[in-house]
């Protein structure tokens, strides 16, 4: 059992780093891989799609104060990714995020649909452990109920107390979370705005 154990943890953990690794990848198909989480609607103006192209080297590359970008001319898309630094404000959260630009030429300027992408283990992993925490408090409750302790003032207490404890864990998930997103968010922004910059030259 526990070999057992531990091979499902080692390809537990060999499964999250593989998804990691193919998220921040830079080609066709790894560009479109990700949870999607955000998009939103923009447009580059005074550039066309020619004059895009001339930003970035020949392999599509174009490295950012703060992140990197490439182009794919066949399929009209830009994926940027930030930097990652292990040490100060630049560690790495477990919901890392990378943009999914598409392009489509529109007059004297660019339509953009801007989508925001996650890894599915962090997207999968996080949906896990709400359910297993609301799971677990509702089935909680559900054997003192079929035990009778709810009854007794003594099993009430106990019941408060279990939602309670499955409260503070939802809530400090739930903060961890949105404090994590909203910081990669903010990275985000930044490399988005960096690029906007370089392929309208002009300051944001």
């Amino acid at each position: 059992m526990i070999l057992a154990g531990l091979f499902a943890g080692i390809l537990c953990l060999g499964l999250i780093l593989g998804d990691w690794l193919y998220f921040v990848r830079l080609t066709p198909d790894a560009s479109r891989y990700g949870c999607g989480v955000a998009r939103t609607q923009d447009r580059f103006t005074q550039v066309t799609m020619a004059q895009l192209a001339d930003r970035f080297d020949a392999n599509g590359l174009l490295t950012l104060p703060h992140g990197t970008a490439r182009f794919f001319p066949s399929l009209g898309q830009i994926v940027i990714r930030q930097k990652y630094r292990l040490v100060a404000i630049g560690f790495r959260t477990l919901w890392p995020l990378k943009g999914l630009i598409a392009l489509t030429p529109e007059g004297d300027g660019i339509s953009v649909l801007y989508r925001k992408l996650m890894p599915w283990s962090s997207a999968l992993f996080t949906g896990i452990w709400f359910v297993l925490v609301l799971v677990g408090t509702v089935g909680a409750l559900i054997a003192l109920f079929l035990e009778g302790e709810l009854s007794s003032a003594n099993g009430v207490v106990l019941a408060l107390g279990i939602v309670g404890l499955g409260f503070v864990f939802v809530l400090s998930a739930a903060i961890t979370v949105v404090f994590a997103y909203r910081l990669e968010i903010a990275r985000l922004t930044v490399v988005y705005q960096e690029l906007r910059e370089v392929l309208e030259g002009v300051k944001s």
